[in-house]
């Protein structure tokens, strides 16, 4: 099998990201949490691993992967997979409300430098920050694949 084919994770369109408003109203999201030491994932794949079986054998698998990090702990965050319909063994939750949407790109060690300019947006938009999501839109092989390693933030307003 060649590298051209190895990729899981589509390629990522900015463009539909990048400087939206986002409304969701009980998106269904299977959720799980990852151990981290310091906000360096442990168990990432694991944890990706064993839901994405469970989500495939349900059938709820959704066309855009969306898996999104809540950063609650340096020693672990929850992750929320999109799904289509309820997944039997997985806990489930529903998102509601409004999100910005911001596009960054670059290594993880800007993360610190892209939550301020996040906050700083979502302020100009004369908006209050509720709460902050992460959208890792590939995992690492797939972005050095590609060449660009986008992350979305996702401030609920």
């Amino acid at each position: 099998m060649s590298a051209e084919n190895t990729e899981c994770c589509p390629k990522f369109n900015s463009e539909l990201w990048e400087d939206k408003e986002i409304i969701w109203e009980h998106k269904l999201f299977v959720k799980d949490w990852v151990r981290s030491m310091f906000h360096i994932p442990m168990n990432f794949g694991a944890v990706m691993k064993k839901n994405v079986a469970l989500i495939e054998k349900a059938h709820a698998k959704s066309e855009e992967m969306i898996v999104l990090s809540d950063e609650n702990s340096l020693w672990g965050s929850d992750v929320y997979i999109d799904v289509t319909k309820e997944v039997p063994d997985a806990q489930m939750v529903q998102l509601s409300g409004i999100f910005l949407s911001k596009v960054f790109e670059g290594p993880y060690r800007n993360m610190g430098t892209w939550i301020k300019e996040m906050k700083l947006y979502v302020e100009k938009k004369g908006k209050n920050l509720k709460k902050l999501y992460f959208y890792y839109t590939t995992c690492p092989k797939c972005a050095k694949k590609y060449g660009k390693n986008y992350v979305v933030l996702l401030a609920q307003v």
